[in-house]
Parts: structure tokens; C-alpha cells; sequence
């Protein structure tokens, strides 16, 4: 998939390293506060403030600590990090070596998903020019002590994993596993140490907002979601792909531009989002209404919306860690229970059963994962419930 190129902040031409060559003439403090002051919030989905997360790993007392960039990308429907990484890996390393300026990281890590192995050679090929250029490595661009190291380590396929923690259980090399909360990995992570992770996407947004100025980039989207944002847009639509778009804008006018204006529902956010019908288009991709980390898979007039729940929650059973009992035995429930509305032998009450679980595991799992795979069958249930029960002979 290539990038449709709109409103670009991360694809518009641009001085190499501009920001890192910034950020080498600025002290650590002022890094972490130009990306506060821009509004950069965590583009992996969960939106945390950046620049808050960069100052709590930059307060941690430890002379070791890390920046990971999460290359997991395991959502299904997902693929604006592969293009960044494969269009603009430098962007990304200089991202990451912001940030270990920014917090006193002297080694970075990018965790990359086990079927992205094809962009291994590519991603150590440019460290490797990096590390020639003084881009990375000892003294970069001639700055004592500002040392910052790169490798890159690989996944094994595990969805779960893009979760931080599990990610965190994995470079150790233990099974990708979600820790309990506190401690965060910003006081307590990677082999113990101060370890803040961010996705591909965030970090090179950093590096953007340092070289162009935090009040240059908040000008761009809603003051609640600032900046811009990559839409992975698959599915029933003219023009699929990887487009940037500032944030805020709206489900019709995104589906105008890609050719979906046919669409019956969009889900946002993957497979752990949000199914959004026709009669809601109006609202506004951005953190405080339809948030996503990237995913956009439009369903035309003729889908089937069960069928579509039963794909997700087939994923979610497979994938889950089995480490808490409502994500290991509530997927396998829902996807049995949408099995019954298949064949048209679900009842109404045992339809709302169904709908409590999938509650009761938002509230009761451990991890996003068992929190949000309910989100599609729940949302599906609630938007096209007379297309539901009119197979249940009701």
C-alpha cells in the first residue's frame, strides 16, 4: 500500500534530521517540553500524552534506561507502520534518538512484528548508515554524551504483544505476557530499568515537532487531538491505503476521499474498535470521539455484519494469552454465542446474555486485549440488532 499524501506532516519534504539537529542544541528539559506543549498524544491507540510519558522515564533515578518503539502492528486492518518503516525509516531512528536525549536513554530497541522479518535487513541497513553519519552512536553529530545505540529485535507473532508490558516480557524473553500495573515501565521495564515505549508512528511525529516547533504542529487538528494522523483504510472502498490526514476529520468526509461513500459501517480501530453505522458518520476521528490507532475497514451495503463479528472474534479467541479467565473463556463464549444468531436459534435474552459478558470482560480483563475484543460484536449488536434478530425468526 502507498501513502495517499493529505495535509502531510510526516511525508512533506523536509532537511534531513532537522529535528535531531535541533534537539542537539537544546537541553533535555526543553525536548520533553516542546512535545508536551505540541499536544502529541500516543498514536499506537491509547492516546497518552507524549511528552508526559518522556518526563516521567526523564525523572526516573537510573543511569540505565531505554526507548522502544513498538513495531508490533498486529491489529487486523493495520499497516500505516510498515510504510513508515519502509518509507521513512530515518524519520523513525530520529525519533528514537530524540527521545533518548530527551529522557538520558543511551540504547534504543524496535520491537518488530515476526511477519515483518522482510524489513529487518532494510531497518539494520540504515543504523548502519546512521552510525557512519553520526546520526547514531558515540557523540552524535558531535554532542559529548549524547550517546544512543540501536538494534532491533524480532517478534513472534504474538498479538498480545503490542501491549507494552507483554512487549517488555518478550524482550526478556519470557512469554508475552501483560504484567500488572503499577509499576509502569517508565520507573520499572525493560530488564527492570526505566523503559518508555512508543510506537512507530509517535516517534516520528516527535522528531517532526521538533523541527517544525511545538505551536507550528498544535495549529494542525482539534486542540483535544492535535497534529496529524495515518488512516490504514482497507475494505469495501475505491481507493484503499495509507493516507495522512489532520486529526478530527470526520468518518463521510474521510470515506469521501477514499471512495467509500457507499459504506453501511466503518470499523474504527481494528478489530478491538469500534463499529460505526451510516447514521454516525458525522463524527470525528480524534482521541475524544472515534479514536483509533490507524485502522479504517469500510463495509459495504452488502456485508454481512455477523459474519464480520464472527472474523473478529475468531481472532480474539485465537490470540488470547489465556492468562485471566473473562478474555480466555468470554471470547470463546461470544464466538459461540454468535454462531447461535447464525443459525438463527439465539433468543432474545440469551442475545442480551451475551452483551453482559462482553460488558463484564471490558470491566474484568487484565489487559486491552480481553477489554476491547467485545467492542466490535457489542457495537455490531447495538447498530444492527434488526438485522440480527430478523434471523432469529423473531
Amino acid at each position: 500500500m502507498s501513502l495517499k499524501d493529505h495535509s502531510s506532516i510526516l511525508f512533506r519534504e523536509s532537511r534531513p534530521d532537522e529535528g535531531l539537529r535541533k534537539a542537539v542544541g537544546m537541553k533535555r528539559v526543553d525536548i520533553i517540553t516542546a512535545v508536551r506543549e505540541s499536544g502529541l498524544k500516543g498514536r499506537g491507540g491509547a492516546g497518552f500524552p507524549t511528552g508526559v510519558k518522556w518526563n516521567f522515564a526523564a525523572l526516573a533515578q537510573d543511569t540505565v534506561k531505554y526507548v522502544v518503539c513498538n513495531a508490533d502492528e498486529g491489529e487486523p486492518g493495520t499497516f500505516k507502520d510498515r510504510v513508515l518503516l519502509s518509507e521513512k525509516a530515518d524519520l523513525v531512528l530520529e525519533g528514537m534518538a530524540i527521545a533518548g536525549r530527551a529522557i538520558g536513554a543511551r540504547e534504543g530497541i524496535i520491537y518488530l512484528r515476526g511477519e515483518y522479518d522482510f524489513m529487518r535487513r532494510h531497518l539494520e541497513q540504515v543504523i548502519a548508515s546512521r552510525e557512519a553519519a553520526h546520526l547514531l552512536g558515540e557523540s552524535i553529530l558531535g554532542l559529548d554524551g549524547f550517546d544512543f545505540t540501536v538494534r532491533v529485535h524480532m517478534g513472534a507473532g504474538a498479538y498480545v504483544c503490542g501491549e507494552e508490558t507483554a512487549l517488555i516480557e518478550s524482550l526478556e524473553g519470557h512469554r508475552g505476557e501483560p504484567r500488572n500495573r503499577p509499576p509502569f515501565p517508565v520507573n520499572t521495564g525493560y530488564l527492570g530499568h526505566p523503559t518508555c515505549v512508543n510506537n512507530v508512528e509517535t516517534l516520528a511525529l516527535a522528531a517532526r515537532v521538533i523541527a517544525l516547533g511545538a505551536e507550528a504542529f498544535a495549529k494542525v487538528g482539534p486542540a483535544s487531538s492535535t497534529g496529524t494522523k495515518l488512516f490504514s483504510v482497507s475494505g469495501d472502498c475505491a481507493r484503499p491505503g495509507v493516507y495522512e490526514f489532520p486529526m478530527g476529520i470526520s468518518i463521510e468526509d474521510l470515506l469521501r476521499e477514499v471512495g467509500g461513500e457507499e459504506a453501511k459501517a466503518v470499523q474504527v480501530g481494528g478489530a478491538s474498535g469500534t463499529c460505526v453505522p451510516r447514521k454516525a458518520f458525522t463524527r470525528r476521528l480524534a482521541f475524544d470521539d472515534a479514536s483509533t490507532g490507524g485502522s479504517i475497514i469500510v463495509f459495504g451495503p452488502g456485508r454481512d455484519m455477523l459474519r464480520v463479528a464472527r472474523n473478529f472474534m475468531e481472532f480474539f479467541d485465537e490470540e488470547s494469552c489465556g492468562q485471566c479467565t473473562p478474555c480466555r473463556s468470554g471470547n470463546r463464549v461470544l464466538l459461540e454465542g454468535i454462531g447461535k444468531l447464525e443459525q438463527g436459534c439465539c433468543s432474545l435474552s440469551h442475545l442480551q446474555e451475551l452483551q453482559a459478558l462482553g460488558e463484564t470482560m471490558q470491566l474484568a480483563s487484565k489487559c486491552g486485549l480481553g477489554q476491547s475484543s467485545p467492542n466490535a460484536f457489542l457495537s455490531i449488536v447495538e447498530h444492527f440488532k434488526d438485522e440480527i434478530l430478523a434471523r432469529q425468526g423473531a
